[in-house]
């Protein structure tokens, strides 16, 4: 496994290994560190699709808004590296601030419309901006034939899609399923701020959008606003904060009759931690 921290060198290892006769065909997976089960996740199926696999590890400031946790964030890199060497990835790319961002604040911005505004992006209304930004980066630097995003951030799966097709990158995007533990939370790094007690509740989450699932599939469009605030109550009833509840088509679009593939997805804080999770739903 080799370690670059700067882009001039990873590029120049890059173009090494693409100058040789046989083109590997290479995937991403872009990190913010913390890893867990489910980033391997993500780093064995790119593993299963290319030649070889560029892990990138970059606390990225410009999707955190003011008073987020972008200092307090977890930055472990030496337990990434050694999980990372064990899933036998072959690069990783660890860059700087000054190196991702030579002038800061960016005077270049990617911004990706309507799509931002809603779920997360009603309460974090620079984020998706800042990760718009970060992956176009991501994506010129390593040039990329794939890249390799969890579904558990769906709306940030949809926003990349969006910016690969518009801005016309020509990667394949693949979304990777959401990685649960045995009680259904969904994995994330975020769940390091859970207390035993916090922990022991938050797996109502994933819980309430499998009862969202079933009535959904066992109702009719008429039906899914009630069916909808229903289980927002009864989420709020069990003492949690909820973010957003809501019902989209597969491409974050208002649902309309006609649309046989849904997604609920919900922003739930337990404690301090902010938990995402989503469920497909077809008809």
């Amino acid at each position: 496994m080799k370690i670059f921290n700067t882009i001039l060198e990873l590029q120049a290892e890059l173009k090494t290994q693409r100058d040789k006769k046989t083109t590997p065909n290479i995937a991403l997976v872009a990190t913010m560190g913390n890893l867990h089960d489910g980033h391997i996740s993500l780093v064995k199926l790119a593993k299963q699709k290319a030649d070889m696999v560029v892990v990138s590890i970059f606390v990225n400031p410009t999707q955190f808004g003011v008073d987020e946790d972008f200092d307090s964030y977890p930055r472990t890199l030496d337990d990434d590296l050694d999980k990372l060497k064990t899933a036998n990835v072959d690069i990783v790319f660890a860059p700087s601030v000054n190196e991702m961002y030579p002038s800061y604040p960016p005077n270049v911005q990617v911004l990706s419309g309507e799509i931002t505004k809603i779920l997360c992006g009603k309460s974090r209304p620079t984020h998706f901006d800042g990760v718009g930004l970060v992956v176009s980066k991501l994506f010129n630097i390593v040039r990329p034939d794939m890249a390799i995003f969890g579904k558990k951030d769906y709306q940030q799966l949809a926003i990349i899609r969006q910016l690969n097709d518009e801005l016309n990158f020509g990667i394949e995007i693949i979304g990777a399923e959401i990685v649960r533990a045995d009680d259904g939370l969904a994995l994330s790094s975020r769940n390091g701020y859970l207390t035993p007690d916090e922990r022991a509740i938050a797996p109502v989450i994933q819980q309430t959008l499998q009862k969202i699932k079933a009535d959904i599939q066992h109702s009719s469009f008429e039906n899914y606003a009630d069916i909808m605030q229903k289980h927002h109550d009864e989420l709020t009833n069990t003492g949690l904060k909820v973010d957003y509840l809501s019902l989209y088509n597969d491409k974050l679009q208002a649902v309309k009759p006609s649309d046989k593939n849904l997604v609920v997805l919900t922003a739930v804080f337990v404690g301090k931690a902010r938990l995402l999770d989503n469920l497909e739903i077809g008809l």
